[in-house]
């Protein structure tokens, strides 16, 4: 989805950057998993390591002693999983437009996607930063690894993201950021309500989901608590005095990539009810994973984006453009 869709601005290049960072979590875990131990029982022993002697009050904590290979395998699915989010907020960081989400999100929420549009682009742009920073050592000729170059790259990756920080505060103030409408206290407290109201039944419908006892209040709580944060946020919308530029259309293309999402969504927690451990591979005792087959071809219909999603224009044949109708002009 990345590699078909991926345009040319800064932050689209902040992948392969997340995919290195879970790598290095699965590795981090391992380690972790090696030279403290695991709670894991185990009896196919892989090395002992020397155990370091520690004191009573430090009880339940170990370093080195017997490696086993159902610790290494359960610290490797659970570095996978959070190696997994890691990439997939990163896919997120590099298709998703931060103006156009923006512009997306209701007037209730301007405010706080601010906060987090400019938390996700941090990321990206340090990362298109870097990059640039590099290539321009690479050329002059300078090491561009060691401690010294690393040191010698920060500082202007710092200022430069100083000098967006004061810019976007900039342009902020100039378009009016913060400024709101006068509404009755009624409707205030009334959107208060419903959206806090909202917010407390979605978290409590999610535990329902999660918990083996709440599994028949979970699904009406979560839909009453959707149903009323969204009134709550149709109802706070009208405190925003802000207009929209050529808002985005919702068409058929949104329509499928959105639903593949959800259908992805719904059919891992249906999987997960009908046959949770088809979705946890066993430990212990130490069994090879199997592949369960409706999940997974449940998730190759996340790559229906791929295919119905508009391919983006890049950078170079937008260039290219003026000089071939100058061409054909001539």
């Amino acid at each position: 989805m990345v590699a078909a869709r991926r345009t040319d601005a800064p932050w689209a290049r902040s992948y392969g950057a997340f995919v290195k960072l879970g790598l290095f979590v699965v590795a981090l875990r391992l380690v972790f998993s090696v030279f403290l131990g695991s709670s894991i029982p185990g009896s196919h022993t892989v090395l002992t390591l020397p155990e370091l002697p520690l004191p009573d009050w430090a009880q339940g904590v170990r370093i080195g002693g017997r490696v086993t290979a159902e610790q290494l395998v359960f610290s490797l699915y659970e570095g996978m999983k959070l190696a997994t989010l890691l990439i997939c907020v990163g896919a997120a960081n590099a298709l998703a437009n931060p103006a156009r989400l923006l512009k997306s999100l209701p007037g209730a929420l301007y405010e706080a996607g601010v906060a987090v549009v400019v938390a996700m682009t941090f990321a990206p742009n340090m990362v298109a930063d870097v990059v640039r920073l590099r290539t321009a050592r690479r050329l002059r000729g300078r090491p561009t690894g060691g401690v010294r170059a690393v040191a010698q790259i920060g500082l202007p990756v710092l200022e430069g993201a100083l000098e967006r920080s004061v810019a976007v505060a900039a342009s902020m103030d100039a378009r009016g950021y913060g400024r709101t409408a006068q509404v009755p206290a009624a409707v205030r407290h009334t959107t208060n309500v419903l959206t806090l109201g909202g917010l407390l039944g979605v978290c409590a419908g999610t535990y329902g989901l999660l918990a083996a006892q709440g599994a028949v209040y979970g699904l009406p709580l979560l839909l009453a608590g959707l149903v009323t944060a969204m009134a709550g946020l149709r109802l706070g919308g009208r405190r925003s005095v802000r207009t929209r530029y050529r808002p985005d259309r919702w068409g058929v293309r949104a329509w499928l990539v959105a639903c593949s999402g959800a259908a992805v969504a719904a059919a891992m927690i249906w999987a997960g009810a009908v046959d949770p451990e088809a979705l946890r591979p066993g430990v212990v005792p130490l069994t090879a994973p199997v592949l369960p087959l409706w999940p997974a071809a449940a998730a190759l219909i996340g790559l229906l984006p791929a295919l119905v999603a508009p391919v983006p224009p890049s950078n170079r044949a937008v260039a290219d453009r003026p000089v071939r109708r100058g061409k054909e002009q001539a």
